[in-house]
């Protein structure tokens, strides 16, 4: 396992944060050694937290074309039919995986194919979670088409304690099924817009691992 590329700064600062609060501790506070004692395991703890957070495990990713692969860790929370109305302005089946804080945050892309359309949004900060938080909350919206001319829509969602989402792609790219898509900061979401008719595979409640489960079958 290694940690990410998006955690390298994030790391190194809090890092020289903590150990000059841990030196101004035992120079301030000499005379209560069980205060400094709490304050140094208080910043480790947080700073083993960051580590796995930015964790990036090795993984055997699953490559089919015909498969939809989860694009993230955690767990599907929502399979419905519904209208997508940025971009494709169809009925769609849409799956939703949440991402808690303890999750591995980085982002793959489901499918092979290009990237048709592109976009950021600046938004709220609502919980992940609520309904109207694939409309109004901080996200961007990348649409894979497949070599079949089959779009499937992708979209990066920021939750109540994400403030950056980072993606790699830009419009035209030709990307491959497991690579990196980009990283959420701290807990989130993911959504997916499949045509009707995909057979869906994955279940509500089931846990994901992104590059490896598969959640749909296209037909």
């Amino acid at each position: 396992m290694t940690l990410h590329r998006e955690g390298y700064t994030i790391l190194s600062v809090s890092g020289v944060l903590f150990i000059i609060f841990n030196l101004l501790s035992f120079y301030f506070l000499g005379a209560y050694p069980i205060i400094q004692g709490l304050i140094l395991a208080t910043c480790i703890v947080f700073y083993i937290l960051f580590l796995q957070f930015f964790r990036l495990p090795r993984r055997e990713f699953v490559f089919s074309d015909n498969a939809v692969i989860a694009p993230c860790d955690g767990k599907v929370v929502v399979i419905e039919e519904t209208v997508e109305t940025e971009y494709l302005k169809d009925k769609r089946i849409q799956v939703s995986i949440f991402m808690s804080p303890i999750n591995v945050h980085a982002n793959w892309y489901p499918v092979s194919g290009r990237i048709s359309y592109l976009r950021y949004h600046v938004g709220k900060y609502l919980v992940a979670w609520h309904p109207k938080a694939s409309t109004d909350n901080e996200r961007t919206t990348i649409v894979i088409e497949k070599d079949n001319k089959v779009e499937i829509l992708v979209r990066q969602i920021a939750g109540a304690l994400a403030k950056r989402i980072v993606y790699y792609p830009h419009e035209n790219d030709k990307v491959r099924q497991g690579s990196e898509l980009g990283f959420i900061k701290f807990g989130s979401r993911m959504d997916i817009y499949l045509p009707l008719g995909t057979k869906i595979v994955a279940q509500l409640e089931q846990k994901t691992k992104g590059g490896v489960t598969v959640i749909a079958e296209l037909v």
